[in-house]
């Protein structure tokens, strides 16, 4: 049997496996697309947790063709779906070779990336050749540094240059980099049909709230600090500190699920806190006309992590220099901030980031070419800062005023027109 160009997945530095939690994160894009659609695995097994993952994020009106890994049999896998029952036989189509294979909206890589830059890049224009106008071709390589770095450099490169999202996924033995690539412009209007997507390097505490990664890596540097100050003064308290500090640090990055209102009409906030105005204005960076913009307060206790206001696609991404003036003073409009701007079916829509007097530190995770879900999380703020969400004022009336309470991704803070 040929193999599938989803390079071989050993080496000289053996094998790569992907596990349950990387295997969810490959297959992210086609759980989170509501619609029916055609999708398509390359390179499983019997035993592949992305195979296992894939026919679990199946939706009634979807459509799997899995091409056999290397060393499978095409009937052996036939058996596989056969045997999951009916409703996955009827969806699931096994054929002997990648030729036989339909172009899908998901393409994704049931193989980790393990080969040169050259078998890589190879492997990637194979694979391209099945993906549909604005379709995504998921994969991934091994993270960990000195393993498959060929491999990597090539998809960090493909990434640069197509990429609509990465993730990193520690809980996999080695740990993975996972990679979604468009190499064709998705129109904007398909982010309606998507649910939002969730980062898999967040931390789950309980079912319903996670921490972010960056609060994982700040409450481990503070108990670093303090093993270190236990270690270099053992006959001082001073360890206790950043010891205690551990806890609020990592609670301060809480990242919470929330019921995104189904109206489509609804806009949602952008972040939890307090608005603080609203206001109608001009704005010549982001087009002709009048903006609706409603600024939000979060305070050191709020939720930071940012979510989409609306549904769209991002082309454009700016940070505008500026002060750290206290957030809720008006001067705060000229804080440093990140404007993150989204084509939706309504018009321009702009997310505006600002640090605040402490905040020093701004995160976005939505690359230009990547579609949101409203209510889906794009980023966050470290520590005390503010949101603006610009609306085109003529399309958008207001539903909040000063002094309201949000909660981001939930509370409905304008409605379309």
């Amino acid at each position: 049997m040929t193999q599938s160009p989803a390079v071989r997945t050993s080496g000289r530095s053996g094998p790569v496996r992907i596990g349950e939690r990387a295997a969810r994160t490959l297959v992210t894009e086609l759980a989170r697309i509501n619609d029916p659609k055609p999708a398509l695995l390359v390179g499983a097994a019997p035993e592949s947790a992305v195979l296992a993952a894939a026919i679990d994020a199946l939706l009634p009106g979807d459509r799997l063709t899995v091409v056999p890994a290397g060393a499978t049999s095409s009937a052996a896998l036939r058996e596989h779906v056969t045997a999951q029952g009916r409703w996955v036989a009827d969806r699931v189509r096994v054929v002997d070779t990648l030729a036989e294979a339909e172009a899908a909206e998901v393409v994704v890589a049931g193989e980790p990336f393990t080969g040169t830059p050259e078998e890589t890049r190879a492997a990637i224009e194979g694979l391209t050749k099945y993906l549909t106008d604005g379709a995504v071709l998921s994969v991934a390589t091994a993270a960990t540094p000195g393993r498959t770095a060929g491999a990597a450099a090539e998809l960090d490169r493909q990434a640069a240059l197509y990429g609509v999202g990465s993730d990193l996924v520690l809980r996999n033995t080695p740990p993975l980099r996972v990679h979604r690539l468009r190499f064709t412009p998705a129109d904007a209007a398909s982010a309606a049909r998507l649910a939002p997507a969730h980062r898999p390097s967040s931390v789950p505490l309980t079912r319903d709230m996670h921490i972010d990664s960056n609060g994982v890596a700040a409450a481990g540097i503070a108990l670093g600090l303090a093993a270190l100050a236990r270690l270099t003064r053992p006959k001082s308290k001073l360890w206790l500190l950043p010891a205690l500090a551990a806890a609020p640090v990592a609670a301060f990055f809480r990242d919470p699920e929330r019921d995104v209102p189904e109206d489509a009409s609804a806009v949602v906030a952008a972040a939890d806190g307090q608005v603080l105005s609203v206001q109608r204005l001009h704005d010549e960076r982001f087009g002709d006309g009048e903006w609706l913009r409603i600024a939000v307060f979060l305070s050191v206790l709020d939720v930071h992590v940012n979510r989409a206001p609306v549904a769209g696609k991002v082309v454009d991404y700016f940070v505008a220099d500026g002060g750290f003036v206290n957030a809720m003073k008006p001067d705060a409009e000229h804080n440093v901030a990140a404007y993150t701007v989204l084509d939706t079916a309504h018009g321009t829509v702009v997310v505006a980031q600002r640090t605040g007097l402490i905040a020093r530190r701004i995160v976005q995770r939505a690359p230009i070419g990547a579609l949101l879900a409203k209510g889906e999380r794009f980023g966050l703020i470290r520590f005390g800062s503010r949101t603006d969400v610009y609306l085109p004022a003529e399309a958008a009336e207001p539903l909040v005023g000063p002094g309201d309470k949000v909660v981001g991704g939930s509370s409905v803070i304008a409605r379309w027109r």
